[in-house]
C-alpha cells in the first residue's frame, strides 16, 4: 500500500498505560490498549486535533467496565454485555474504528491493523445499543429514504436543486451538481456512502492507499453508511470528544433546524429560555446523568424537552431519556401540507393517505389516520411535554400555553386550506401545471405559506418566539402570501 512508516509502538507489549488523569487532580489512570496507543503515537503528529478531543472526552477517561457500575440513573453504556476485550481499556482510536469489520466495506488494512474509515451506528451498539434501537426507529434515522422515497418530497427536492439558465424570455433547466446536492439538503438528511474503488493519497505520514468513498464526506442524521446501518451519531455527538455537553447545546440542533422553514433555533435564541440560557449557561453543569432541573441547569434547551434523561432535586424521574427525537411531540408541526399528529413509523414515506398519495393528510386536511399515532398516544405524549414544562411552571401557566397552542394549529391549518384552495384553482384555470406542484411562481408562493410561514407561526407559537409567531415569517407573511395569491388568481394571470 505504498510507502510505510515503521511505528515504534508495533513493539510495545500488548496493552499499554496512557497516563490520562480521569479527573483534575486524581491520580487514577485508564489503561489504553496497545492498538490505541499506536493510533495515538502517529497521529498526534499528524492530526492533533483529533487525539485532543479525544484526550478530553470521557471515553478516553474510563473503560466499560467501570461505567457498568454505575447505578441505572447514571449510567450512560445501555448494552447488557461488553465484549471481554473492550471492558477493561480505555474506547480509544481502534475500539471504535476496528469494530464489525466483516460488515463494513470500507474496511481496509492500515499499519498492520484492519480499520474501517467510518463509525456507524452499528459500532457504537456495542456499548450503547439502547440509544441506537431507538434512534434507528425515529424519523432522523430515514431521513435520506424520506426525501429519495418520498416522489413528493423528492419533486419538491428536484425543483429546488436544479441549475437554471436564461434563454431568451424562457428559464431552461438543467442538474445541479451532486456536491451542490450534498452540501444542501443532504448535508442535514444525510448521503448514501459507498466505496467506489480505492484511491492513493500523498500525506504527511507517506503514501497510504485507502477505500475511496461516494458522497462523503457527510455527517447526515439519515446518512446510510458502507456497512448498511443508517444514522450518524456524531450530528449531535461530534467526533472525537463525543461530547454530551455539546450534544446538549442548542446551537448543536441548530446546525439544521433553522429558519425559514425548521427555524426552531432562531425561535429558540428569541425566547424567555433562550435568553435565561445565553445569560447563565456558563453556570450549568452540562455533563451531568442524569440531569437535574433546577440544579444542573435552570431553562430547557431543545435536549431538556426532546429527549434528555431528567430528574428533579430528589432523585425522581420526570422523563426519560430518548434517542428517537419525536417520542415526546404529539403533533407534527413540520408537516407536508399540514400540521397533523405524529407519524407512527420513521418510514414516512410508507404513508399513503385516501387520495393515494404519500402525505400525511390530503389536501383538503383529512389526516391519513391509519400511519398516524392514536389520539390515547397523543393524550399521552402530551402530558409527558406537560410534565417538563411542569418543572419549572404552574400548572395554570402550563395548560394556558398549550391551550394557545392548540389554538395556532387549528388556526395555521386553516390559512393553509385557504391557499391549498387557491392552488386547487389555478390548477383548474390552467394558471399552472399540477404534474409538478413546485416550478411555478403561484406555486412556489402556496409552497411558501405552509413550509415557511404557517411552520414559522407554529414553531414561535410553540416555544414562545413572539417575532417568529407574528412578523418575521409569521402571521404578517402568512396573510399577506394568501392576499397575493387571491388577487393573482382572481386576476387570472401568471405571476
Amino acid at each position: 500500500m505504498g510507502s510505510r512508516r515503521i511505528i515504534p509502538s508495533l513493539l510495545l507489549p500488548a496493552v499499554m498505560t496512557l497516563l490520562l488523569p480521569r479527573t483534575a487532580g486524581s491520580q487514577q489512570h485508564t489503561p489504553v490498549s496497545s492498538e490505541t496507543q499506536t493510533c495515538i503515537d502517529c497521529h498526534e503528529q499528524y492530526t492533533p486535533g483529533i487525539v485532543a478531543d479525544w484526550r478530553a472526552s470521557r471515553h478516553a477517561h474510563s473503560t466499560p467496565r467501570e461505567a457498568l457500575t454505575r447505578s441505572a440513573l447514571e449510567r450512560r453504556v445501555s448494552s447488557i454485555t461488553i465484549p471481554s476485550s473492550l471492558e477493561a481499556v480505555a474506547v480509544g482510536c481502534y475500539e471504535c474504528h476496528s469494530q464489525n469489520a466483516k460488515a463494513h466495506k470500507d474496511n481496509f488494512e492500515h499499519f498492520g491493523f484492519s480499520i474501517s474509515i467510518i463509525v456507524s451506528p452499528g459500532d457504537c451498539k456495542t456499548c450503547h445499543a439502547t440509544e441506537v434501537e431507538q434512534y434507528s426507529t425515529g424519523k432522523k434515522a430515514f431521513a435520506l429514504d424520506i426525501l429519495q422515497k418520498n416522489p413528493v418530497y423528492q419533486a419538491l427536492v428536484g425543483t429546488t436543486l436544479t441549475t437554471r439558465a436564461v434563454h431568451g424570455d424562457r428559464l431552461t433547466p438543467g442538474n445541479a451538481s451532486t456536491t451542490a446536492k450534498n452540501e444542501a439538503c443532504y448535508a442535514c438528511h444525510g448521503t448514501r456512502v459507498e466505496v467506489v474503488g480505492a484511491a492513493t493519497m500523498n500525506t504527511e505520514a507517506g503514501e497510504l492507499t485507502v477505500p475511496k468513498l461516494s458522497n462523503w464526506p457527510n455527517q447526515g442524521v439519515g446518512r446510510i453508511n458502507p456497512d448498511g446501518t443508517s444514522g450518524a451519531c456524531t450530528s449531535c455527538h461530534p467526533r472525537h470528544s463525543f461530547a454530551i455537553e455539546i450534544a446538549r447545546k442548542p446551537a448543536t440542533c441548530g446546525q439544521c433546524h433553522l429558519e425559514p422553514d425548521v427555524p426552531a433555533y432562531n425561535v429558540y435564541k428569541e425566547s424567555k429560555h433562550g435568553n435565561i440560557e445565553e445569560s447563565v449557561e456558563r453556570h450549568w453543569t452540562w455533563d451531568s446523568v442524569p440531569w437535574t432541573v433546577g440544579k444542573d441547569f435552570t431553562a430547557p434547551t431543545c435536549a431538556t424537552c426532546h429527549n434528555s434523561l431528567l430528574v428533579n432535586p430528589a432523585g425522581g424521574v420526570i422523563a426519560e431519556r430518548s434517542h428517537d427525537f419525536g417520542a415526546r411531540t404529539w403533533i407534527r408541526i413540520f408537516g407536508l401540507v399540514y400540521a397533523h399528529p405524529q407519524p407512527a413509523s420513521g418510514k414516512t414515506f410508507e404513508i399513503r393517505n385516501d387520495d393515494g398519495l404519500p402525505l400525511p393528510t390530503t389536501f383538503a386536511g383529512k389526516p391519513a389516520s391509519t400511519f398516524l399515532i392514536s389520539s390515547e398516544d397523543q393524550a399521552k405524549r402530551k402530558e409527558l411535554m406537560k410534565k417538563v414544562c411542569g418543572a419549572c411552571h404552574s400548572s395554570s401557566w402550563t395548560s394556558g400555553h398549550f391551550t394557545e397552542f392548540d389554538s395556532t394549529i387549528s388556526e395555521t391549518n386553516a390559512m393553509t386550506l385557504a391557499a391549498t384552495q387557491i392552488i386547487g384553482r389555478a390548477w383548474e384555470k390552467k394558471m399552472a401545471d399540477r404534474s409538478n406542484p413546485f416550478d411555478e411562481a403561484i406555486e412556489q408562493m402556496w409552497v411558501r405559506q405552509w413550509l415557511f410561514y404557517a411552520n414559522s407561526v407554529r414553531y414561535g407559537s410553540a416555544m414562545a418566539g413572539p417575532d417568529y409567531t407574528a412578523f418575521k415569517n409569521g402571521w404578517w407573511e402568512l396573510t399577506n402570501n394568501l392576499q397575493k395569491m387571491h388577487e393573482t388568481v382572481k386576476a387570472g394571470k401568471r405571476p
